[in-house]
């Protein structure tokens, strides 16, 4: 059976859909004639929803309640929602928040009976292998994950894998990088993206990254939901690139010499101290934390061979990504 013939007319909800891989799935289900509703916070940025042939329905993915309404007469469901931050004053707000927000909506989709779910994890509940792409059975613990953010996302795989087994019909999905247009906030990818291609980062940290387009990840959402084996965690990733490469990319697009400068971590960590108290004060997102630094230390390399198989998704050329990124934030003039 083709997409189309699946999700044609079948009503869907989506939540994280003003988020920039949500709003990506959301296009996606559009595009393929389904019946969308998207959740959506009263205090959400709105912009990735403005001119989408959907029904908004306001809620918290951590009220059950909420959920419930708004995933009454759902056939399928695609829960992309998290709180997607790398550094907070409380680091422990962002493991609360991602557990009870798993929970809530996996409680609300077996109460609205929902036939089957796609839940959106991260590469970053994986274990790198530095030096080689991991695949789906390096499944870290809480206790490996680096930071809040990995961890918190570790704790609601483990939950969502454990209700699985007690019946829940969901396929798991683990995105790598995704770039690409609509990256409103922007994620701290879309960061280094704009800082680098405005000319702000003569330097580097040796490390590397899986990228994906964003759109060709949101495909593999909905092929998930069509070919994925309940239970199973399939990577949607893209290419494996060293930062320094992703950076002389950039200045190859921008017209500008790439950064030749390669930055010992260890001198960067009292910078990165000094960011994160400077956002406690701002409340501005520190674009260089301990964190991140912790994570660098390893390529983040990984192969979607499991997911192209199995689901037959495909990713395209990553520095086709970079440029549609770099256009969409031009246009939007975050870049000079």
């Amino acid at each position: 059976m083709t997409s189309a013939g699946i999700f044609a007319g079948q009503p869907v909800l989506v939540t994280g859909a003003s988020g920039f891989v949500g709003s990506a799935v959301a296009r996606a289900l559009i595009g393929r004639g389904a019946k969308v509703r998207l959740l959506v916070r009263a205090t959400s940025d709105r912009t990735n929803l403005a001119g989408l042939d959907a029904e908004l329905a306001e809620g918290d993915i951590r009220d059950q309640a909420s959920v419930e309404r708004a995933a009454a007469g759902a056939r399928y469901l695609f829960h992309v929602a998290a709180d997607y931050r790398i550094w907070a004053p409380d680091p422990e707000d962002i493991v609360r928040n991602n557990r009870a927000g798993t929970l809530a909506v996996m409680n609300a989709a077996k109460s609205a009976g929902v036939e089957r779910i796609v839940y959106t994890s991260s590469v970053a509940t994986l274990k790198p292998l530095d030096g080689s792409a991991a695949d789906e059975t390096r499944a870290a613990t809480p206790e490996q994950a680096v930071g809040a953010y990995k961890r918190s996302k570790v704790v609601a795989e483990r939950l969502v894998e454990a209700m699985v087994a007690d019946g829940l019909p969901a396929v798991i999905v683990n995105p790598s990088t995704p770039i690409g247009p609509r990256d409103v906030k922007p994620t701290p990818t879309g960061r280094i993206i704009v800082e680098a291609a405005n000319g702000k980062m003569p330097a580097f940290v040796d490390s590397g990254l899986n990228l994906a387009h964003v759109d060709d990840v949101a495909q593999g959402h909905l092929l998930a939901l069509e070919n994925g084996r309940i239970g199973e965690r399939y990577i949607l990733g893209g290419t494996d690139v060293s930062l320094g490469q992703m950076l002389a990319d950039i200045a190859a697009i921008m017209g500008r010499k790439p950064p030749t400068i390669r930055v010992p971590r260890a001198p960067l960590f009292p910078l990165a101290w000094v960011n994160e108290q400077i956002a406690r004060v701002t409340g501005k997102d520190p674009f260089l934390t301990i964190d991140s630094l912790k994570m660098s230390r390893h390529n983040m390399y990984f192969t979607s061979a499991k997911a192209e198989a199995e689901l037959g998704y495909r990713a395209r050329p990553y520095v086709e990504a970079l440029q549609d990124a770099i256009e969409w934030f031009r246009a939007e003039g975050r870049i000079k």
